[in-house]
């Protein structure tokens, strides 16, 4: 059997550069881009011929575009959330979607604390004042950070990393999540959303978009925010009201707030954003900028570089979003290694042991894991194998997929 391998990648949406020593760095791999976000019929027709598919937030990943990828085996999400593809279907095809879900931490953390800073100094009314002519030299509203409560709620990677920050600054910080966190620094946990959300003089939004935290921030919890207090979303889109936020900082209730991230946002620079938030003069609007260094980028590249690339030459499946996590290592010399998910059913590992033991092969070490519907099975198999091997895995019952890696390459 050959052990050449035949890797091919198609990123697009401007992934970082770093992406591509990452992608290679197990073997060779041949990388294509297309610079910003591709047409919709255009990426259909091209996307047939590669194995990978890397994205940012743009590109809808659904059951047509997963039909036109016949030859799809992995899908690169370089940014933080996956929203833009459909995990059910890439789970059904076996294909599985890897992400960088830490990597933009420290840049949100950041900017929502720089965007702490700007409020409490009432710097957006300022902005616009001065811009018009007008000329506010004053301390009326404005405050150091210092001994002021900043409440985090959500207080995963950057939630606790913005509460180091915090505390440095002087801030006595506070944080809510539903599930028991270690506090880092001074912070400290409190027992309710509501409570955290009547004590602190800032409120910063840090969770996932799930059913639970959609409209998390609803009109009576916006009202029941400390009055003159501020708020910020820097996550997802749809945790927040902005009718009632926008009616809040009209009559004064909430003294500012900074938003990064919008229920509806333009697909492209050429599409206007609309939001009545536009018309307040105590906010702060950024265009989904949280992640947006060049730091931040960087990491995402090799972080969801790296991962793609150790499925490919490992079969690794570790931190996917969508798969059933297995993390093998590097093929021994020597050795052969079969991947194959299947459905998960009853008696399937036993199927694909006989296939292989009629092939002569020895089985010198397996791994399985099953998540919902999907099984994989991965075996490492010493002897030569007919070469009809990967039609016979193919033919059991149960099988979605299946191949071999020799070394570190594909046959």
């Amino acid at each position: 059997m050959s052990s050449t391998p035949n890797f091919n990648a198609l990123l697009v949406e401007n992934v970082h550069e770093d992406a591509d020593p990452a992608l290679k760095s197990q073997g060779p791999v041949s990388i294509e881009r297309v610079t910003g976000s591709p047409d919709r019929e255009a990426l259909l027709k091209a996307v047939g011929g590669f194995d990978v598919l890397g994205i940012r937030s743009r590109t809808q990943i659904d059951q047509a575009l997963l039909n036109a990828a016949t030859d799809l085996k992995a899908i690169g999400c370089f940014c933080i959330g996956t929203n833009q593809v459909d995990l059910e279907a890439t789970s059904r095809r076996a294909i599985p979607v890897f992400n960088a879900p830490f990597a933009n931490t420290r840049s949100v953390a950041e900017l929502t604390m720089a965007s702490v800073i700007m409020l409490m100094r009432r710097i957006p009314e300022k902005m616009f004042a001065i811009r018009d002519g007008g000329w506010l030299k004053t301390a009326e509203g404005a405050h150091e950070v210092r001994k002021k409560k900043l409440g985090i709620v959500g207080y995963g990677n950057i939630g606790a990393q913005l509460s180091v920050i915090a505390s440095a600054l002087g801030m006595h910080v506070y944080y809510y999540d539903v599930e028991p966190k270690l506090a880092h620094g001074n912070a400290r946990p409190v027992e309710s959303l509501e409570a955290l959300l009547g004590e602190c003089d800032v409120v910063t939004l840090h969770v996932p978009s799930t059913p639970r935290t959609k409209n998390m921030m609803t009109r009576d919890r916006i009202r029941a925010m400390k009055p003159g207090s501020f708020l910020i979303n820097q996550a997802r889109g749809d945790l927040v009201d902005v009718e009632a936020l926008s009616e809040a900082l009209r009559d004064g209730h909430i003294a500012g707030a900074a938003v990064d991230v919008f229920p509806v946002e333009p697909k492209s620079k050429d599409e206007a954003f609309e939001s009545p938030l536009q018309t307040a003069s105590n906010v702060i609007l950024t265009p989904h900028i949280g992640g947006s260094t060049l730091e931040a980028q960087a990491a995402i590249g090799q972080d969801t570089g790296l991962k793609l690339a150790k499925f490919l030459f490992e079969g690794a499946t570790l931190h996917s979003v969508n798969f059933p996590q297995i993390e093998p290592g590097p093929v021994r010399q020597g050795r052969s290694r079969l991947l194959v998910p299947h459905q998960n059913v009853p008696g399937f590992l036993r199927r694909l042991n006989d296939v292989a033991e009629k092939a002569g092969a020895n089985v010198a070490a397996q791994f399985l894991q099953t998540e919902g519907e999907l099984g994989y099975a991965i075996a490492d198999l010493e002897g030569d194998l007919p070469t009809d091997f990967l039609k016979q895995v193919e033919s059991l019952e149960g099988t979605i997929w299946a191949r071999l890696i020799v070394g570190q390459a594909e046959v």
